[in-house]
């Protein structure tokens, strides 16, 4: 019965979450995760067993937990109710490349913590999630406008003027 409970009330936050995104923006861009990558066994074989896999059944658990495929599908039929698109992008480096738009250096030394971000070339310096954000959505602006593809991605593309 809880977890019946626990299951109902996620999913009335996650159709509450995506309506008003969906109310709000026209185009939601987000990265294209592989949860079920994501989410793999860490156990290993007999021959070579796994390392960590206590902390990494944990971190299964809590990705699962929050529903994040379940999200992405209630937004992109929300999205294509009001007419709005939803734009996937490869998740690479989106926390590791400089949002400066005459930088754009790419090093995971640019993230030296969780939580903050210092470019290594020019000094810029935010929330590390703030960045990845300003990436995805640049990078939401090159599919749609150039048709960039994923391999394209990978390599330092030219910043779009605000």
């Amino acid at each position: 019965k809880i977890h019946h409970k626990i299951a109902n009330c996620r999913q009335d936050r996650l159709h509450w979450i995506s309506n008003r995104i969906s109310q709000n923006h026209a185009m939601v861009v987000l990265e294209d995760l592989k949860v079920s990558n994501m989410s793999k066994s860490a156990k290993g074989s007999l021959d070579s067993p796994g390392k960590n896999v206590k902390a990494k059944a944990g971190l299964n658990k809590s990705i699962l937990d929050q529903g994040w495929s379940m999200f992405a599908s209630m937004l992109e039929y929300k999205q294509h109710w009001r007419g709005g698109e939803v734009v996937y992008v490869p998740p690479h480096h989106t926390s590791q490349t400089c949002p400066s738009p005459s930088c754009g250096h790419v090093s995971a030394n640019n993230r030296k913590t969780q939580s903050s971000f210092e470019c290594e070339s020019c000094g810029y310096a935010d929330n590390a999630d703030v960045v990845g954000a300003i990436n995805i959505l640049a990078r939401g602006h090159r599919v749609l406008a150039y048709g960039e593809s994923a391999l394209a991605d990978s390599v330092k593309q030219e910043p779009i003027a605000a």
